[in-house]
């Protein structure tokens, strides 16, 4: 029962300390390691994404969701008459989420004998409340801030400039969830806390505790797959 797992990212400003491929970065390499833990096939990472919210900012290049969903479900496609039985779309950009979900949807009507699983960070919750310091901007969103600095920092370390780290934490009204909000509208450096409070050892802590659940949801796919419980 192959699993193949997709990095997915997108090309976005990240304020002055981490690069524009950050979200690439993230996903390439937190698919090596877990696919390492689930005998897995990385395949070449998906380098744009869903950008509208950052559109404006210098350097970020946006791709439609109605395109990224039918890229996806294209690979998803192949994959199936290559034989993969596992479809893992690992994403590091918050806002791929909606054409993930849609594209899995999809998959999951044509394709029902391929387990498709669409992960942002899953089980990082508990690891996030025990290490953080600085209070979250918003409740879904983090961005170049302590959490994901801290991320780069374990993953990819030699792209960080600490140097450049600041701290930027914006007021983002009830509104922004209630109607389109570029992030221009209250954000000039698309830092979204307090990047100077990352550390590595922080990183560490929710990384390993989102690879140890995305692990756990592989092992038991393969398991199901192998009894034939899942078809």
């Amino acid at each position: 029962m192959p699993c193949a797992i997709l990095p997915i990212g997108a090309v976005e400003a990240h304020g002055p300390h981490l690069p524009l491929g950050t979200d690439n970065l993230l996903a390439e390499r937190l698919a090596r390691r877990l696919a390492e833990r689930t005998d897995s096939f990385v395949l070449p990472t998906l380098p744009y994404g869903q950008v509208w919210s950052l559109q404006n900012f210098p350097g970020s290049i946006n791709v439609s969701n109605e395109a990224l969903v039918r890229m996806l479900y294209d690979i998803g496609e192949s994959l199936v008459r290559q034989g993969f039985r596992i479809f893992v779309m690992l994403n590091g950009h918050l806002g791929n989420a909606v054409a993930l979900k849609e594209a899995a949807r999809l998959l999951y009507r044509d394709y029902p004998e391929l387990k498709v699983y669409y992960f942002f960070y899953p089980g990082a919750k508990e690891a996030i409340n025990e290490v953080r310091e600085s209070p979250s901007s918003h409740s879904s969103y983090f961005h170049a801030c302590e959490l994901e600095t801290s991320y780069m920092l374990y993953l990819a370390e030699e792209h960080v400039d600490m140097s450049r780290a600041i701290s930027d934490p914006p007021e983002i009204g009830l509104e922004a969830d209630c109607t389109p909000t570029p992030w221009e509208t209250f954000t000039q450096t698309a830092v979204l806390g307090d990047a100077t409070l990352a550390a590595k050892e922080k990183g560490e802590r929710i990384i390993e505790a989102t690879l140890a659940a995305m692990t756990a949801m592989i092992q038991e796919a393969k398991q199901r797959i192998h009894t034939g419980k899942e078809k």
